[in-house]
């Protein structure tokens, strides 16, 4: 039991205090939703992922670190998230002012999360005993999920309510190069990919709370999009 609530409560948590802190609060239903679809996107994603791999390997890349980031994952696997808020956020009714963005960002990324985690935990041998690798993923792991769609939800945000132009393009390619960065040095200089993840935590949280204090000041929470 104990395994199972660290494997993903960390997830739970941080799209709980995303929730909980937007001044006008996201119906239940609609953050399960975008939740369910993170999880959803997991199958495609292993798949992608697994392909992916196999073609780049049969072309002669034998880099693993390389594989295993800007090759595979970060791409697939945020360019999964990406068309979540694309296809299906950007249409809901309650997507109708800029901090929703981050919000929903967050909780497709963390439904992806959720589900990966559980495979790790519980389907992967790593040589790792499973309690400590769901504790070790949930301090390093879930928090670069959680800020890669943090900053998606900000970029898809600007390019919803403030301007097109290039941040439809940044809220693929931030995350995207984030979750490069961060797989490619997680295995041999762990350091630089913690640094990494915290410098993303200190913009995500500054451009969150700049947006809640914007929020201060408003009546009801519908904005144009534009």
């Amino acid at each position: 039991m104990l395994q199972l609530l660290v494997t993903i409560l960390p997830s739970l948590i941080i799209v709980l205090i995303f929730v909980k802190s937007d001044k006008f609060q996201e119906p239940n239903q609609s953050i399960i939703k975008i939740f369910v679809y993170g999880i959803i996107i997991t199958i495609p994603a292993y798949i992608g992922n697994t392909i992916m791999f196999e073609v780049f390997r049969g072309f002669g890349f034998e880099n693993l670190n390389l594989l295993n980031s800007f090759l595979t994952a970060a791409p697939i696997e945020e360019g999964l998230k990406f068309l979540i808020l694309y296809w299906f956020v950007y249409k809901m009714k309650d997507f109708n002012e800029p901090i929703d963005g981050m919000v929903y960002g967050v909780c497709a990324s963390l439904g992806f999360a959720t589900l990966e985690n559980y495979y790790y935990v519980y389907h992967m041998d790593v040589g790792i005993e499973p309690l400590y690798l769901a504790i070790l993923r949930g301090l390093s792991t879930i928090p670069a999920h959680g800020v890669f769609g943090a900053l998606m939800g900000y970029f898809f945000m600007k390019y919803s309510f403030v301007r097109k132009e290039k941040n439809l393009f940044l809220s693929f390619f931030v995350p995207f190069l984030l979750h490069g960065i961060y797989n490619f040095f997680v295995g041999v200089f762990f350091g630089v990919s913690l640094v990494v993840i915290i410098v993303a935590w200190f913009y995500a949280i500054r451009f969150f709370l700049i947006m809640k204090k914007k929020q201060k000041t408003k009546k009801r929470e519908y904005e144009k999009k534009v």
